[in-house]
């Protein structure tokens, strides 16, 4: 019977104080509390509405030992990157702000992809049919953003990323103001979008080599669509009753030529000169290499990858 007490005792204090503290929450609860995030506005969702996790992933430049000398390149800035093993293969200028032309349709690519019209409806106008290279599009029809994609990415259209950005909520403006959100989210300080193309014109578009492995590697990495569709070399968009037929071809000429080359896009203007990403599966080995304002990108993107497997002790495959 005593114990039986005790134990009653001890029960009744433990729900006394269970009460107690439960009380304490509910006071506390109605006061106005201030939280003070310790992260910058750009990182929040507050100020940033294209944050959706902290994600920001920052390569580190440490060399791939190796007693193989790099390749001439006339690239302004090039890197090469093992993905499997998280260290450079070689890094030229990295950090060196340039034009980045059509390879800005990567951060369009990202921006689409996370951001989908519920009725997966685009709308093109006139207005949207800018210059240079184009998916043949005309004003009055209505694609799904996949179709865009791939006149995005495998002919590099133009007018493919304006009706993408026009069709967002807010406009082009609030298109352009994302991608820039996006880049502060994923950490590219040395990056700034003023249009969804990379055509020049209407203000300074630039990156580096090391931005734009982050920023590949976060499209391969988190969009399947994105994977496919610069790992594809045709593909045709049959007639619908919104839109004519199309037929696309990538101009990424080493996913043909370069055996494991799986994309990812070629950029060129007068200004940034010609620019190339490319992805590369083999052996085992994931590798990305960047090249800006290089005067023979495709030649150059195939010695920096040969190089990069000799690093890696892989004899590269045979290629044209």
């Amino acid at each position: 019977m005593q114990k039986f007490s005790r134990l009653g005792l001890i029960l009744y204090l433990l729900t006394g104080l269970v009460a107690i503290l439960l009380l304490l929450t509910l006071v506390q609860s109605s006061k106005k509390v201030t939280l003070f995030s310790p992260l910058p506005s750009y990182l929040t969702n507050f100020e940033n509405r294209q944050v959706s996790t902290i994600d920001i992933w920052t390569p580190i430049l440490e060399y791939f030992e190796g007693e193989i000398l790099p390749p001439p390149l006339t690239a302004k800035s090039a890197l090469l990157y093992d993905l499997t093993n998280k260290k450079a293969l070689y890094n030229k200028n990295s950090k060196e702000k340039l034009p980045m032309a059509s390879l800005t349709k990567i951060m369009t690519a990202i921006i689409a992809l996370e951001n989908r019209k519920e009725d997966d409806k685009y709308i093109v106008k006139k207005e949207h049919l800018v210059g240079e290279n184009s998916m043949g599009i005309e004003a009055g029809e209505v694609l799904s953003l996949e179709e865009l994609l791939y006149g995005l990415i495998l002919n590099s259209g133009n007018d493919a990323g304006e009706v993408i950005a026009n069709n967002f909520e807010g406009g082009r403006t609030e298109f352009i103001k994302a991608m820039n959100q996006k880049a502060k989210s994923l950490g590219l300080s040395n990056t700034n979008f003023t249009n969804p193309s990379g055509l020049e014109g209407d203000g300074e578009q630039y990156s580096t080599t090391f931005d734009l492995l982050i920023m590949t590697n976060f499209a391969l990495t988190n969009f399947p669509e994105f994977r496919k569709t610069v790992a594809t070399v045709e593909y045709n968009i049959p007639k619908t009753t919104t839109h004519k037929a199309y037929y696309l071809y990538n101009e990424t000429s080493l996913l043909t030529t370069y055996p494991g080359v799986k994309g990812v896009k070629l950029g060129f203007t007068p200004e940034a000169g010609y620019s190339m990403i490319t992805y590369l599966e083999y052996k085992g080995f994931r590798i990305l290499g960047i090249l800006l304002n290089s005067q023979n990108r495709r030649e150059e993107m195939k010695s920096l990858l040969d190089h990069g497997l000799k690093l890696l002790g892989v004899e590269p495959p045979p290629h044209s």
